[in-house]
């Protein structure tokens, strides 16, 4: 299943992108944008399509996102060496992990449902192929910089946003 580093494939709109105060940054969002359009064969109207699914779904998964580091910061809590955990709180805990899973695979699939509706099969499969890549290339960049994207635990699965995800749906 994707996950959600994908949005760094679809960068906001050029009109966002002229905006921005730091004009680096946009020069990088729009080259991107171009680079993927391109890549994935959008037309202009394609590619509006597909920027504003993203905004539209953008709010969704960044509180989907909080709750995961809220989640992740309440385990660690309860977790700390040499300090009693509480059950109850951990289960609960676990609960609301296994319900903002189920969420944010709702929220991918609504999201591919509309893109269904304007990229073809091909087009599709192409951008599920550059958002697997540019998954691969985040968490080998958090490995780079001291980052905890793509630590392994003792099961040789990601601890991360992927290693969580990826088994949810396959």
């Amino acid at each position: 299943m994707k996950r959600i580093a994908w949005l760094l494939l679809l960068a906001p709109s050029l009109v966002a992108a002229q905006n921005s105060p730091d004009t680096g940054s946009a020069a990088r969002r729009q080259r991107r944008e171009a680079w993927v359009s391109q890549a994935v064969g959008l037309t202009a109207d394609q590619a509006a399509k597909l920027e504003a699914t993203r905004a539209r779904f953008a709010p969704q998964r960044r509180a989907i996102m909080e709750r995961v580091r809220a989640i992740r910061a309440g385990l660690r809590g309860q977790l700390q060496p040499g300090i009693a955990a509480n059950a109850d709180s951990v289960r609960k805990l676990l609960d609301a992990r296994d319900q903002n899973r189920g969420a944010f695979v709702q929220l991918q699939r609504d999201e591919e449902k509309e893109i269904a509706g304007y990229l073809s099969p091909v087009q599709r499969a192409r951008l599920d192929l550059l958002r697997e890549r540019f998954v691969g290339m985040g968490s080998r960049a958090g490995r780079r910089h001291g980052g905890r994207r793509g630590q392994r635990g003792g099961d040789g699965r990601g601890w991360g946003m992927r290693g969580d995800w990826r088994h949810q749906s396959e």
